[in-house]
């Protein structure tokens, strides 16, 4: 019955639906394409994976993505809705992937192992169970393999992940009231190092800009490449701009506002908004400063350096000619 649906849906050339599915209670949602159009929050489907069918349930219907060639094709898609069979075959797999996770569990302490078991993944064929666990260093799980091989007779995969695979596959809410990125949108994991958030403005204190996975926020990425690119338009911080007949010292940018901080020549901080600053030119080698004095950038002249020099150099030759009469 399943596979004359396929067939059938192979034929069919109407517009692909895209749906937000969940395969386990609490794991992270996915979306998946459908050439079914009707398909209500809760009900249970069978989709194509790459190792088979498999079921999940619909939890709402997603966005439309679209790029220069047409709609975005997903790596899963609905081909037919649960029968009763499959819905109760479905039950069925939950329960025994939960007895599964205390069977393991049980067996982690028999052989004293040092690994926290997160999740049980069990094929809908029953073809292969797949145990996820994290662990601060190798183990050797060749023992515990064996016993859950002879407890269920099926191929047994033990898979090491790190705290972000495990915070998405446990799912939650960040601080932000949505849904965590890693476990909503994310497909892979960016590097994401403190320079990013120094780029937004944000705070460097790790305990404020940390997930509850102890790494940095994934999301820091998202925004980064924006605030980079507006930056390099704007004065840069220690630099001299001239706007009329004034002179200002930039203190700081604010991206969002669109505006600079800059210092008068008066000593006062004044806020220069997009179009003061776009009309401002910036000032090359000598500025002038708040004392009336010019000076280069990165140079300071000192009255008298030259004698000094020479006068330190005539010692060193006298020194040398001193050393050649002894």
């Amino acid at each position: 019955m399943t596979v004359d649906i396929i067939k059938e849906n192979e034929k069919n050339d109407r517009t692909s639906m895209f749906f937000r599915v969940q395969q386990r209670p609490e794991s992270p949602w996915t979306t998946v394409s459908s050439r079914l159009s009707e398909l209500p929050a809760g009900t249970v489907v069978m989709m194509q994976t790459d190792h088979g069918l498999e079921p999940a349930t619909v939890m709402k219907l997603a966005p439309i993505s679209f790029c220069e060639h047409g709609p975005i094709k997903t790596e899963m898609e609905i081909v037919a809705i649960a029968g009763e069979d499959e819905i109760h075959d479905y039950r069925n797999l939950l329960l025994s992937e939960e007895k599964a996770c205390a069977v393991c569990l049980r067996l982690v302490q028999k052989h004293h192992l040092v690994m926290k078991l997160v999740r049980v993944e069990k094929f809908y064929g029953g073809g292969k169970m797949i145990f996820y666990f994290t662990a601060e260093n190798r183990v050797d799980f060749r023992g515990l393999v064996k016993d859950l091989v002879q407890e269920y007779r099926t191929r047994i995969e033990m898979r090491q992940v790190g705290v972000r695979h495990e915070t998405r596959m446990l799912g939650g809410v960040g601080i932000c009231g949505r849904e965590f990125c890693c476990s909503g949108h994310l497909k892979n994991f960016s590097s994401v190092s403190i320079k990013m958030a120094k780029e937004q403005d944000l705070p460097l204190n790790p305990n404020k800009i940390s997930g509850v996975c102890n790494r940095l926020f994934c999301c820091l990425t998202h925004e980064y490449n924006s605030y980079k690119k507006e930056r390099r338009k704007m004065p840069r911080p220690g630099r001299r701009i001239l706007l009329g007949r004034e002179q200002f010292l930039v203190r700081r940018q604010n991206v969002l506002c669109g505006s600079v901080l800059a210092e008068n020549s008066s000593g006062e901080e004044v806020s220069l908004s997009r179009e003061q600053w776009e009309e401002a030119v910036p000032v090359k080698g000598k500025a002038e400063s708040r004392d009336g004095d010019t000076k280069r950038q990165g140079h300071t002249h000192t009255p008298g350096g030259e004698k000094q020099k020479r006068g330190k150099q005539g010692a060193r030759e006298t020194g040398a000619e001193g050393k050649k009469k002894k």
